[in-house]
């Protein structure tokens, strides 16, 4: 009964804000035929900017606010744009690729990486880790730093559910907001330099960007962990100290780390030979299931957040990219920001889109600073799932202050060090070194 009442008013909330986002393009019913702006801004900006703010507000109707900010965009384009055509976007065109394989390899990843992470959990290993963990304030920093090893080859989001999961044991249940949000940048400072690690660096990868190229994050992500860590886990330990005295008797499932691993290697090897890695994801669950029985329910319980990614990356792919801010260092550290609000994966299929970028600085800048904010990435939204109370932004911000400070610090770290050196369009050159020259 309480779930259809809630189905309902989701589907009211989405229907009033169809309302409030049809409301610019009213205010353009009479036009010549090209597509308005207000002021010097495009109205899909302004759409996609108003569905966002909605996903901050509504935070329970993710799923509806995206589907219905998708919905009225394409009818924008539709009406507006007269050179817009749908099945040309999404199939491609002799000239152009379109957008059906990041969608597709995206959506496969996505249901693929849910189907890892249960793998991982079932084996049992997330639950002796943490009787290995020193006492007092360090064990905190120690699982964090585990949380940031295992998501620069395991994805952020599987990374995040592991590290929420193993809090949950070591902590009783009892996790500090601002630890949560130490959690969601764990996860994402360790796959920002990773292109198994990190959606958005798993989007770059599938659009070409040598994998090397994004090597330099790392040095961004070690400089704010030192801070963001450090800060979180004392919040931790004043909060609800260490209790790593589990079940004894637990016995690692070897057969589904072997799985977990399988899914990786076939993961790579997909993409550098059909440049389709969910193709590879989904013969290596398939392997699996022959010896070990498949958590295929998983599915059921990504399907909400798989729908609200895809529909963002979608919303993305559909902005004029001629319109953004020229690619430079400074534009990188405050897209670093704008990945807080908006989600790093459609941000970052917009600067795929324009190209001229620093991969490894703005990989960084989109995927650690989207740890900000819960919803401004994937691994922040997939934790908000087992901890609902992660979902209020405005405390996210007070308890998880230190993300942003590390994420400031860490930035100009890694400018410092490694310098801004823009690489060649990487669907034209892939396979070739970076650039030598700087700007």
């Amino acid at each position: 009964m309480s779930s259809s009442i809630s189905k309902t008013k989701g589907f009211r909330i989405a229907s009033i804000l169809s309302l409030f986002l049809l409301f610019p393009l009213a205010t353009f019913a009479a036009g010549s035929g090209t597509v308005p702006s207000i002021g010097p801004v495009r109205v899909e900006f302004i759409l996609f900017a108003m569905t966002l703010i909605c996903v901050a507000v509504f935070h329970k109707y993710t799923m509806q606010v995206a589907l219905t900010g998708l919905v009225v965009i394409l009818a924008f384009k539709f009406i507006f744009d007269a050179g817009f055509s749908l099945p040309e976007h999404i199939l491609g065109t002799p000239e152009r690729e379109g957008e059906w394989r990041t969608l597709i390899n995206l959506l496969g990843l996505l249901f693929g990486f849910a189907i890892l992470a249960k793998h991982f959990e079932e084996s049992k290993l997330p639950d002796i880790l943490p009787n290995y963990l020193p006492n007092g304030w360090t064990g905190g920093l120690v699982l964090l730093l585990i949380v940031m090893v295992i998501s620069s080859f395991l994805d952020n989001i599987a990374a995040a559910m592991i590290g929420g999961t193993m809090a949950m044991v070591l902590y009783k249940g009892k996790v500090h907001l601002g630890f949560l949000a130490a959690i969601v940048a764990a996860s994402n400072a360790g796959g920002a330099g990773s292109v198994v690690g990190d959606t958005t660096t798993t989007l770059m990868w599938i659009d070409g960007v040598n994998p090397v190229w994004v090597l330099t994050a790392f040095i961004g992500s070690i400089g704010a962990f030192l801070i963001f860590a450090t800060i979180a886990a004392r919040q931790q330990h004043n909060h609800f100290p260490i209790d790593a005295n589990n079940e004894a008797g637990i016995r690692v499932d070897k057969g589904k780390l072997f799985i977990v691993f399988l899914i990786l290697v076939c993961a790579i090897v997909s993409n550098y030979t059909l440049d389709f890695p969910a193709a590879g994801v989904w013969v290596a669950i398939f392997i699996g299931a022959t010896f070990r029985k498949t958590p295929w329910h998983e599915m059921k319980n990504a399907w909400r957040g798989t729908i609200f990614l895809i529909s963002l990356v979608t919303i993305a792919s559909l902005m004029p990219v001629d319109e953004l801010p020229k690619a430079s260092w400074f534009s990188s550290f405050s897209l670093g920001f704008v990945s807080a609000v908006f989600d790093n994966i459609p941000l970052t299929k917009l600067c795929l889109e324009q190209g001229g970028y620093d991969w490894g600085i703005l990989s960084f800048a989109v995927g650690f600073g989207g740890s900000m904010i819960w919803f401004g990435s994937s691994a922040g939204v997939a934790l908000s799932n087992m901890y609902p109370e992660a979902k209020n932004t405005l405390n996210y911000l007070k308890k998880g202050w230190h993300v942003t400070v590390a994420y400031i610090i860490g930035f100009f770290i890694m400018l410092g060090i490694a310098g801004w050196n823009p690489h060649p369009p990487h669907k034209k050159s892939m396979g070739k070194a970076p650039t030598e020259a700087k700007k």
